[in-house]
Parts: structure tokens; C-alpha cells; sequence
């Protein structure tokens, strides 16, 4: 299948969507009294659980504030024009939350969707819009949760193909709404968006950016977790027994102890010891589907506990590493019809505002080179003496080098057999702070990059 950076954005939307209205149903509950319910794991879109007092229908292929809350981002950045800061939630963000009305499909109608947020999540609108609070931190004191998480990976969209600045835009701009290990979480579902869409991205990548970024908890949760689904990678993905492993890993880093409904007693604190559930357990399945997006999304559906929350991320990362066009044609018309959200336009618009984001900062960096490659100490020129067509110094942060020419990074920017120029791979340690190599892909004709980024689209 080629390669169409334009599916992959349509993937990680619809991979939110439909983990998170597959998930909707059971959320809450735990993996046995799943398969009592429904005779077995769940297998796709199913009714209801029972009637709820609150008259919200979870179930049916609808979704909730997960996806909801996905869409108000991605809109917030179409709304922008841009990448957005703290500060642009307050005015691109909140009023969507908290002044448009937005069809809420639990309840059939239109209505403010702050009125639909858990409570950590109103938090954000109370501390932006009531508190006129510092975006950068409105986020201390709330409860830690995945509440900012399980909507940012739009954060890694917009910075396609490298994670490490969605990780730390990502830490950013969760400020305004989560602290502690919640702001981690946010972060690194960015970063393994971001990662997922790269071209010769795969499962293992993904969890290889993970470990390499993740910080405290969250970073010896994900190891647990992880270890513990590659041991589980021949085990059918909805079986009780892989639920029930992935849980006793990640359990001890987690603040709610026991079943869900248990954690009002003493939990959701911020720690430099602990990860949210979800992210973690997201990563787990799709290590033990080995990428699958079907089998991942189904698998951490029957999880069970925040299931529409760990499904709606494992959907999104392993829908950004497939593409849309892996994703089962009835369950994308289910999920857009039933919501009435128009996912594959809305990532259209998305991918669109991504590349005029990616022309401009392509535009700064060249002039950047040019500036500067004078005193770089390498044979990068300063553009006043260089022959025509040597224009460009890419840059690598993710791949690792064992030794020799690193071709990949070279396959990643120019395409497997572009031969135009040799591809020299300057191998530095850097200052840092996890010791990662940088690998400098040199003297790559313009008119190669450019071709690259027209198949791009």
C-alpha cells in the first residue's frame, strides 16, 4: 500500500472516534462482567450497557467527550489559522467548549459541551474563562487523569513526523489544563502520533519514542506494561487472561487501586511515582496486537475500566500508522453517521493547515541555515558560495545509528531510491538529556525534497 501522509491524518481522527464509541458501552466496567454481558468480549458497536439515570445513551457507535473534545482541538487550530500556545485556548478553544452549541450524540441534541465534560475536564474552562488564570499553569490542582491525553493527538499532527516536538509542545499546552503525570500522558500520546505518521514508522517506533521520552512513572509504567504485552503477543487480543496481566502491570503505578467505581476513596494526585491507566494500557495493546488496529482497538475495548478512553488512544496511534484506509469501511460510515461529525473532511481541512504550518517553518529554517551555516563548522555554506541545488540539512532526533550510513533517515526524506545525491550521515553526540544522536542527512537536491513533499500529499 503507498504511502499518503493525507490518510494517516484521516486515520488518527477516525481511530478516536471509533476506539472511543466501541469502548463507550462498557466503560466502567471490568473484564469479566464484560464477557457476562455480552456472552463473550465485544466484537464491534454494541447496544447500550443498560439505561443510565442521567438519559445519556452510551452505545450505539456513540461517541463521547473524547472524541468531542479531539474535534474542538483540531477546530481550534483551523480556527487559528496555526500552532497553537497556552494562550490561544482561551480564545480559540474555550469558546467552543463553552459558548457554541455542539451535537452531543449520548444525548441527541445540541448542547454546550462543557455541560457534558467530567469534572476535571470543566476544570478547564472554569480556570481559563472564570479564573482568567495563567494558561501556562491553570492546570495545577486539578485532578490528574487523562482527561488532556485522550484529545491530543491533533498536538501530533501538527508536528507530523517528529515526535520530540510534539512531546514538548504537547507539555506546553496541557499546562493549561492538566499537571503532574496528566500532562506527561498528554504529551506522549503527541509524541507517538506524531511518530506513528512518519513513513516507515512502526508499533515498535512508536513505543521506542515513548521510552525514550516519557519522563518518571509514566516512563517505568510504559516499560512494565509493554514487557508484559510482548510476552502476551501470541494470546488472542480480547482474551480475559491479556486484560488481566496488562492491569497487574500497570496497577501498582496507578493511583486508583481495585475497580474504577473504588476511586473517589483516594486517588488522582499528582506524583512524580505514577502514570494515568490509559496511556500505558493503550501502548500495551497495541504491542500485543503488534500494531493491528483492528485487533488493538477491540482488544482494548474489553479492558474494560476508562475502555473508551485506552481504545479511542490505541485507535488513533494504530490508525495513524495504518492509514484510514485500514480501518473498516462500515465502522468509519457507523462512526460519521451516527455522530454526525464529518471526521475525513475535518482531517482534510487538518492535513491542509498542516502543510501551510510545514512550508513556513521549512521557510524559517532555510533562512536559518543560511544565516548561521557559516559558523556551524561543517561543509554547510552560508548560501553565498554554494553551487546551485545544495540547499538543505535535515535533521534526525529519532533513529538510532549502529553504525555506518544511516539510510533511514536518508529513505525518510528523499524516498528508498531516489539516488539523485549520496546521503552522508554525520554521526554527533549532543548535550541532549538523553544522550540521543543526532544524524545530519547532507547536500540533498531541492528539486528531490520537494518531489518527496509533493507525494506527501
Amino acid at each position: 500500500m503507498s504511502y499518503s501522509l493525507a490518510d494517516r491524518f484521516a486515520g488518527a481522527l477516525l481511530g478516536v472516534a471509533i476506539g472511543d464509541a466501541i469502548g463507550a458501552p462498557v466503560e466502567g466496567r471490568a473484564p469479566d462482567e464484560i464477557r457476562a454481558r455480552f456472552n463473550g468480549p465485544v466484537q464491534g458497536f454494541v447496544e447500550p450497557w443498560a439505561p443510565r439515570p442521567d438519559g445519556r445513551v452510551k452505545g450505539h457507535g456513540h461517541v463521547t467527550d473524547d472524541t468531542l473534545m479531539t474535534v474542538a482541538l483540531t477546530q481550534a487550530y483551523l480556527g487559528k489559522q496555526g500552532l497553537l500556545e497556552p494562550h490561544d485556548l482561551a480564545e480559540h478553544l474555550i469558546p467552543l467548549l463553552a459558548d457554541r452549541p455542539t451535537f452531543v450524540p449520548e444525548y441527541g441534541r445540541e448542547m454546550l459541551l462543557v455541560e457534558r465534560l467530567f469534572h476535571p475536564e470543566k476544570y478547564l474552562v472554569l480556570r481559563l474563562r472564570i479564573a482568567s488564570a495563567d494558561p501556562r499553569e491553570a492546570g495545577v490542582g486539578n485532578a490528574v487523569n487523562c482527561g488532556a491525553a485522550m484529545y491530543f493527538g491533533p498536538v501530533g499532527l501538527m508536528h507530523a513526523c517528529d515526535p520530540v516536538a510534539a512531546y514538548a509542545d504537547a507539555v506546553a499546552l496541557s499546562g493549561a489544563h492538566q499537571n503532574s503525570y496528566g500532562r506527561e500522558a498528554a504529551a506522549i500520546i503527541a509524541a507517538c502520533v506524531a511518530e506513528a505518521v512518519r513513513p516507515h514508522a512502526s508499533w515498535r517506533t512508536v513505543v521506542e519514542t515513548a521510552l525514550d521520552l516519557a519522563k518518571d512513572g509514566t516512563r517505568t509504567a510504559i516499560a512494565a506494561v509493554v514487557a508484559t504485552a510482548e510476552r502476551l503477543q501470541g494470546q488472542p487480543h480480547d482474551s480475559l487472561e491479556v486484560a488481566l496481566a496488562l492491569r497487574a502491570a500497570i496497577e501498582p503505578f496507578d493511583t486508583v487501586k481495585g475497580r474504577v467505581s473504588e476511586h473517589l476513596n483516594y486517588s488522582h494526585y499528582p506524583s512524580r511515582a505514577h502514570a494515568i491507566e490509559e496511556v500505558p494500557a493503550a501502548l500495551g495493546y497495541l504491542v500485543q496486537t503488534q500494531g493491528d488496529v483492528r485487533r488493538a482497538i477491540i482488544g482494548a475495548a474489553n479492558y474494560g475500566r476508562d475502555a473508551d478512553s485506552t481504545a479511542g488512544m490505541v485507535g488513533g496511534i494504530a490508525a495513524a500508522l495504518s492509514g484510514a484506509s485500514a480501518l473498516p469501511a462500515e465502522w468509519v460510515e457507523r462512526v460519521e453517521h451516527a455522530n454526525r461529525l464529518p471526521l475525513t473532511a475535518i482531517a482534510a481541512d487538518l492535513f491542509g493547515l498542516w502543510q501551510r504550518v510545514y512550508a513556513s517553518e521549512r521557510e524559517r529554517a532555510d533562512r536559518r541555515v543560511q544565516e548561521l551555516g557559516s559558523q556551524l563548522g561543517s561543509p554547510i555554506s552560508n548560501g553565498l558560495d554554494s553551487p546551485p541545488g545544495v540547499a538543505l540539512a535535515r535533521w534526525c532526533d529519532r533513529h538510532r545509528l549502529a553504525g555506518g550510513v544511516h539510510a533511514q533517515c536518508a529513505r525518510d526524506i528523499t524516498g528508498a531510491n531516489s539516488g539523485s545525491r549520496q546521503a552522508g550521515c554525520d554521526q554527533r553526540s549532543t548535550a541532549s538529556r538523553d544522550g540521543r544522536c543526532r544524524h545530519r542527512v547532507q547536500d540533498l537536491d531541492r528539486e528531490v525534497v520537494d518531489a518527496t513533499l509533493r507525494r506527501l500529499q
